[in-house]
């Protein structure tokens, strides 16, 4: 599966925010990089279906699943880990990949606390086991390792590939070592 981007331009009101942007992203991780304010998290808004490009096609999503890590954690706060990976893989739950998961990503069984009381890095490891276990065609990440020190980030992204296998993966990143040996859509 490849996700193909041709000729994609955005713009809010006289602010042109993506001008002609033509890339695929084919099997495994493809990096996107620019500095803030260029278009990346735009750009993954579009992919997911929730902004709409002013011209330019996006071909390969149409009627694939796609998870996402977006750059708030979008947790419920006042549900447990466990609780927040029920409400959002629903029947998909499965308490062993579960904790299998959250075990490589060093994640504490932390019971019942409520996700309000864990600190930032464990919430931004927990968005991402909720990603990475739903079901998905593709994978869109938007700065999925902000507040991780480089071990948690060596981690969660041998989980990603991992986890990911052959399937797309469109990874927003500041950090050039997290797009170390993958194809790199610059903006």
């Amino acid at each position: 599966m490849e996700i193909v981007v041709r000729h994609l331009c955005k713009s809010f009101g006289d602010q042109a925010v993506l001008r002609d942007l033509s890339f695929t992203a084919g099997p495994g991780i493809t990096a996107v990089m620019a500095p803030s304010g260029s278009g990346k998290t735009t750009l993954l808004r579009i992919l997911l279906g929730l902004e709409t490009a002013d011209s330019g096609t996006v071909e390969g999503l149409a009627g694939r699943r796609i998870s996402a890590v977006f750059q708030e954690d979008r947790l419920l706060e006042h549900l447990s880990a466990e609780g927040n990976l029920r409400f959002v893989l629903g029947r998909d739950y499965d308490a062993r990949a579960a904790r299998a998961l959250l075990d490589r990503l060093d994640l504490p069984d932390t019971g019942t606390q409520p996700v309000r009381e864990f600190s930032g890095g464990m919430k931004r490891r927990l968005a991402l086991a909720r990603a990475l276990l739903a079901p998905f065609d593709a994978l869109l990440l938007d700065e999925p390792f902000t507040g991780l020190d480089r071990e948690n980030r060596d981690r969660a992204m041998a989980c990603i590939r991992e986890t990911a296998g052959d399937r797309p993966v469109l990874l927003v990143t500041h950090d050039p070592a997290d797009a170390a040996g993958a194809p790199v859509v610059a903006l």
